[in-house]
């Protein structure tokens, strides 16, 4: 089991950048590097969907095509921390975004991983 917290979060203007971090408090036997973790998003009314991920050694990430060249994911496992660094920021990527862990898939679906965090909320303003 892992406990993730998501923050980095906040109020933007569109064309900028924002860093969001994840940071993981793991209380399995488990080190970090063996979770694949992804970032989704959800804005109200919608369903969550899928930002991106990375594997738990970070040699293979993966992108919604909607953030691919903009966003950016990253990871640290000596620190438990995992990062999306979020450039050329648009209206439409407002949303709340979560980060999630897997030990046992590397997905962009959602039912995929066991583990989620609180959330922190994006605001992009035109």
């Amino acid at each position: 089991q892992v406990d993730l917290a998501e923050s980095g979060g906040g109020l933007v203007q569109a064309a900028g950048s924002l860093r969001l971090s994840c940071s993981a408090s793991i209380t399995s036997g488990l080190t970090f590097r063996s979770y694949a973790v992804a970032w989704f998003r959800q804005t109200p009314g919608k369903e969550r969907e899928f930002v991106a991920l990375i594997s738990g050694g970070g040699g293979s990430t993966s992108y919604a095509d909607s953030v691919k060249g903009r966003f950016t994911i990253s990871r640290d496992n000596a620190k438990n921390a995992v990062y999306l660094q979020m450039n050329g920021l648009k209206p439409e990527d407002t949303a709340v975004y979560y980060c999630a862990a897997s030990s046992y898939y590397i997905s962009s679906r959602e039912s995929a991983y066991e583990n989620w965090g609180q959330g922190t909320q994006v605001t992009v303003s035109s």
